[in-house]
């Protein structure tokens, strides 16, 4: 079936159309995505202001025609985190669906985690053994372990890029001072959360998802997007280490000029960057796999369970006609 994900972010709202069926991966036939910065758009009453609405209204409504353009048989939308915080924001979608016929579904910071975690155990299979997932968005950090498909422990925390960078920077670049009290703050939020996830069992396999993550990557020496996703990156705490302290003392402009970052997001790496590092450090990891599937994966996944399919009905009529001959 063609199926399509509309995917609300703080940062980016991104139309996602895959051709899928249960037990088959997911195949990308079409992407469309604009930077709308939602998180921007929260006025000082947490209520998402008039441009921000109308522009994400827009780009629902040209989603919703590229879809039918495109074939899509199901749209699974859903909004993250500059929704799910905006005083307005059931408001909001009520008005888009209104406007568009689109019902978008508002994911806890919880389900984040436990969806991009389903995601990367899909990627890297069973013999990973017990996985430690980190992902770095525009308004929370989600970290999520555990054994199976289902994470015994899915946290969310609000340290997104894009958030702090807003929250915690004045300058380009910020000053000592106001790098120091962002790391400080950033580690203590981190430090406690890493007794209730590190209880269940030391992982196996640490992994990172998110566009930060895959940036930092990329200027600390993984391979470039252009050699496919099955090309293996991983990112060293020495070299985040290294990054992290580089980067907060780089202009956004001149990050932008490194491998791999993005114009758009230039501004807000240096506060991932702190993120990334204090993860690393507390949770003792020595490397991060970089995992190319995250959140709009794992929801494509869990959708892909839910349909009913002919394995299915193979097996109940197996277990139909195995019951009768036992009889």
């Amino acid at each position: 079936m063609r199926l399509g994900v509309l995917d609300i972010g703080s940062n980016t709202v991104h139309l996602l159309v895959v051709d899928a069926h249960r037990g088959a991966r997911p195949m990308p036939a079409y992407s469309h995505k604009v930077e709308l910065r939602l998180s921007e758009h929260l006025g000082d009453d947490n209520r998402l202001a008039g441009e921000g609405i109308e522009r994400l209204g827009a780009f629902v409504e040209e989603a919703v025609a590229i879809a039918e353009d495109k074939g899509v048989e199901d749209l699974v939308a859903f909004a993250t985190s500059a929704v799910r915080e905006a005083a307005n924001g059931e408001e909001v979608l009520a008005g888009i669906d209104r406007r568009c016929g689109v019902d978008i579904t508002v994911l806890s910071g919880r389900d984040e985690a436990r969806l991009t975690f389903l995601a990367v155990r899909r990627w890297f299979g069973w013999s990973s053994g017990r996985l430690l997932a980190f992902d770095i968005g525009g308004g929370s950090l989600e970290i999520a372990a555990g054994v199976d498909e289902e994470p015994d422990v899915a946290v969310s925390l609000p340290l997104g890029a894009g958030r702090l960078t807003r929250d915690w920077f004045t300058g380009d670049p910020p000053s000592a001072d106001e790098v120091r009290k962002l790391r400080k703050h950033v580690r203590a939020e981190i430090a406690r959360t890493v007794g209730d996830v590190v209880r269940y069992g030391t992982a196996d396999r640490a992994v990172a998802t998110s566009k930060t993550f895959k940036q930092l990557a990329r200027i600390a020496g993984a391979a470039p997007s252009s050699e496919g996703p099955y090309v293996a990156r991983s990112l060293s705490r020495e070299d985040m280490a290294d990054w992290a302290a580089k980067l907060t003392t780089m202009e956004a402009a001149e990050r932008a000029r490194l491998s791999g970052v993005s114009e758009g997001r230039a501004a807000q790496l240096a506060a991932g960057a702190l993120v990334a590092d204090a993860a690393m450090d507390l949770f003792e990891v020595d490397r991060l796999d970089v995992c190319p599937w995250a959140l709009r994966e794992g929801v494509i996944l869990r959708r892909l369970d839910l349909l009913p399919g002919r394995l299915d009905q193979a097996h109940a009529l197996a277990g139909e006609e195995t019951g009768q001959e036992g009889e």
